[in-house]
């Protein structure tokens, strides 16, 4: 299941759409502010991101978060003119769709930027190895370290990894990737760390 970031400050709207990408099979975390969704940027898979936040500029977080992440990001905004969606699009944006918009429109801009990301369902996956794969995938290209993998795997409900675990659990991961057509592959760099690459 793909979990998506959803930005947006309109609470009536934020709900309703919330449940809408629920209803199609998404996990949602849900932010109010910019503050809210870059302490969660490192959880999605995608991130729906408006541009009008009440303690930030959404353009100005894109640019920020690209720094660190590689999860798309779709701009959702009612911000039409063509400045503004350059503007957006240069900072690191992978869309751009404007309010009004179709519900079903922004499924299809959704399921076209998730199509880079191996199907989980069809890889069968554990918890930890799909939080371990969609952590990789979030930094692809960048090498992770043994620490900072284990850190993010641990969490208050109960999914515990040990530095043992971690390279059994990695080492299944690439088993089950290797029988799947059109993934990229995990990289290790002995005394360094992993990375996902996509080639």
């Amino acid at each position: 299941m793909n979990t998506i970031l959803l930005a947006e400050d309109d609470a009536t709207l934020r709900k309703n759409i919330a449940l809408s990408l629920e209803a199609e099979g998404y996990n949602v975390i849900s932010a109010s502010t910019a503050a809210e969704a870059e302490a969660s940027a490192n959880s999605a898979d995608l991130i729906i991101l408006d541009v009008m936040l009440p303690d930030g500029n959404g353009v100005e977080l894109c640019r920020k978060l690209r720094r660190i992440i590689k999860a798309p990001i779709i701009f959702l905004t009612s911000c039409d003119d063509e400045a503004d969606i350059i503007r957006g699009l240069d900072s690191g944006g992978d869309d751009y769709i404007t309010k009004p918009f179709r519900l079903k429109e922004l499924f299809s801009r959704i399921r076209a930027n998730l199509r880079r990301i191996p199907d989980t369902h069809e890889l069968d996956l554990t918890a930890v190895e799909q939080k371990l794969l969609s952590y990789l995938m979030q930094n692809r290209e960048q090498y992770l370290t043994r620490e900072q993998i284990l850190e993010f795997l641990w969490d208050s409900k109960g999914i515990f990894v040990n530095d043992n675990t971690l390279s059994v659990n990695i080492s299944r991961l690439r088993e089950k990737l290797n029988e799947a057509e059109g993934c990229g592959k995990i990289v290790t760099k002995r005394g360094i760390g992993y990375k996902w690459t996509d080639s």
